[in-house]
């Protein structure tokens, strides 16, 4: 499975170019959803979302489709993130279950000034649940300190399942270590004067990325810090378009999309 998607729904600049320009903005989910293949849900960060507005955001979309959602702040923003476990308890009882199977990856963000504490982060992966109400969860950590790039901070999240942000960056570290059943890759660098946000033979060469990973091996010319994983396994790809020129990441993405179709 690799997906596609995008940061939201909610953004004024889409309208008119990526929304229809009278679509009503209650229907924005739906058109959305019906683009690309899966979005990354930031507000799940900033505060605390209601279990009707789960289970509306499962309503509004495709049988397919799937949300990443961010972790709240309050468990992210901490300098010992191994007390973080109430808040991680308050949000997985926040009604995230009302997605059901739409729930895709929990990605937990860093502060970019947070360093790598091999302790600390290794009592911070025991936190993260392994199921939630019957239902496997997936975990992904984007760290965006470079001490982050160091082999045991590989060993740690490979130990645990949990995925490591690939982030494609001019600010962050890109980590393309493989360490868990599904890779999530942050692409973060479109341009407001390329339509599609990338050049076509970028696009392609991350689907080439993705197609690999897919089938159970790893590119040759992504960067790593621990080298190949020792465990060969097909895996589950994510892709979001994030930031950047964002007015132009759903076409980005639905660029993307196009370009799976034909390889």
């Amino acid at each position: 499975m690799i997906r596609v998607g995008i940061g939201g729904w909610t953004y004024e600049p889409w309208r008119g170019v990526f929304y229809p320009e009278k679509l009503p903005q209650a229907r924005e989910l739906s058109h959305a959803s019906r683009a690309v293949t899966a979005i990354e849900v930031n507000g799940t960060f900033y505060g605390t979302m209601k279990p009707a507005s789960f289970r509306k955001w499962h309503d509004e979309t495709p049988d397919d489709f799937m949300f990443s959602l961010k972790a709240p702040r309050f468990a992210v923003n901490r300098r010992v993130l191994a007390e973080a476990g109430d808040s991680i308890k308050h949000f997985f009882n926040s009604g995230v279950g009302e997605l059901g199977p739409k729930l895709g990856p929990i990605l937990w963000q860093l502060a970019g000034t947070k360093k790598f504490d091999p302790a600390d982060i290794a009592a911070f992966l025991k936190l993260m649940p392994r199921e939630h109400e019957g239902r496997v969860l997936r975990h992904v950590i984007e760290a965006r300190h470079p001490s982050f790039c160091v082999p045991e901070f590989i060993d740690l999240a490979r130990a645990h399942g949990v995925a490591i942000v690939f982030a494609e960056s001019e600010e962050y570290p890109a980590i393309g270590d493989a360490t868990a059943d599904f890779l999530y890759l942050r692409l973060q660098n479109t341009k407001d004067d390329v339509p599609a946000g990338y050049p076509p033979a970028a696009l392609s060469a991350v689907v080439d990325w993705a197609r690999i990973w897919e089938r159970g091996d790893e590119p040759d010319d992504v960067p790593r810090v621990a080298g190949k994983s020792p465990v060969k396994q097909k895996r589950d790809v994510f892709v979001f378009m994030i930031s950047g020129a964002k007015v132009r990441n759903p076409a980005a993405a639905m660029a993307m999309l196009e370009i799976l179709k034909d390889k």
